[in-house]
């Protein structure tokens, strides 16, 4: 079968890797402009800067582009907006790859029509992110459990105190949700020596785990857990999934950290457990709302390890997506089942 065409570039890219997306459709033409694309603020920013615009002439070109699509490789501006702007004058369009481990957020957000999700099939970045969530986990809680603030205060003060800190190795940890960041959480547990439990909906045995908890259980395994590390989507599903009892079942010496969405956790009922010693610190790279209100205490908390939603990126994040595109034009051509393919009734 011949390659799905013409493929519209919708998010920047290097030019390397438009190249590797042609190499990789051979006869499929691949429309790219940067022109008509936003400047990138990073390695790998897929949204460019906010009050970035097209000209009148720009955004009929743009349009154009998008009425000959068949298949589009990002989300315009990342965002469920732009989403929501360009499929309306893509008719033709059958297939969008979007760049974010969470584009079934976006799908939601855009509102899109139903014959327009009957006609669409939207794709995910899941498992690309990961490697780096994961190690922003780890380096969260041995930030938390060596004291890294207090060593900081030490040299601070040129002071020479002998104190005990905590370890790893032997230590429990639960992961909320075993798809591939949690896995990828469990692996590097392994290699801390740690005893791996697994929170997932059914409960059902998992080889990356020594235990698994049904979601109904979930107080359970926090309740005999070191560190707990939330991985979740944000869907009705999950919503507030870690409510203020679970978070009640925590040891005072655990860390609780978040790195799937904000809205799984009841962040007022966390920040209450921070504040008054209940545990003993959080990683967060997710929160509810985004971007948190300055005047929200998460910021000054000296107990938790906080990130502005950005542990995620990498700067071979590009490179990682285009290589997860490549895979998914052979199966789109094939008509095989697309990799991470999202669920439009749960959006996940």
């Amino acid at each position: 079968m011949p390659p799905p065409s013409p493929i519209l570039i919708a998010t920047p890219l290097e030019a390397e890797l438009v190249g590797r997306i042609a190499a990789a459709a051979p006869g499929a033409e691949v429309l790219f402009d940067a022109t008509l694309l936003p400047a990138t603020r990073y390695p790998s920013d897929h949204r460019g800067p906010p009050d970035w615009r097209r000209d009148a002439a720009s955004e009929a070109r743009w349009r154009g582009l998008l009425g000959r699509a068949t298949v589009l490789y990002g989300v315009p501006r990342d965002t469920a907006a732009g989403l929501a702007a360009a499929l309306p004058h893509a008719p033709l369009l059958r297939w969008v790859q979007a760049t974010s481990a969470g584009a079934g957020e976006q799908v939601r957000g855009a509102n899109l029509a139903p014959e327009v999700l009957t006609r669409v099939a939207f794709t995910s970045a899941a498992g690309v992110h990961g490697g780096m969530l994961a190690e922003f986990v780890f380096g969260g809680i041995l930030a938390l459990r060596k004291d890294f603030r207090r060593l900081e205060t030490v040299r601070a003060e040129r002071a020479w105190p002998h104190f005990a800190s905590g370890e790893l190795a032997g230590s429990t940890i639960a992961i909320v949700g075993l798809g591939s960041i949690g896995l990828t959480v469990a692996r590097i547990a392994r290699g801390f020596e740690m005893r791996v439990l697994g929170v997932t909906r059914t409960g059902a045995p998992h080889t990356a785990a020594d235990e698994v908890y049904s979601t109904g259980r979930i107080g359970d395994a926090f309740a005999t857990a070191d560190a707990v590390v939330v991985t979740l989507p944000g869907t009705a599903a999950t919503s507030s999934l870690v409510d203020g009892a679970a978070l009640a079942r925590l040891r005072p010496d655990a860390i609780f950290c978040n790195v799937g969405r904000g809205t799984v956790v009841d962040q007022h009922a966390l920040t209450q457990a921070l504040q008054r010693g209940a545990i003993a610190g959080a990683v967060l790279d997710v929160f509810d709302p985004e971007p948190l209100p300055a005047d929200d205490p998460l910021w000054t908390l000296e107990n938790v390890v906080f990130s502005p939603h950005t542990m995620a990126l990498s700067v071979h994040e590009n490179e990682r997506i285009v290589d997860l595109f490549c895979d998914n034009l052979g199966r789109f051509a094939r008509g095989e089942r697309l990799r991470n393919r999202i669920d439009t009734s749960e959006f996940y």
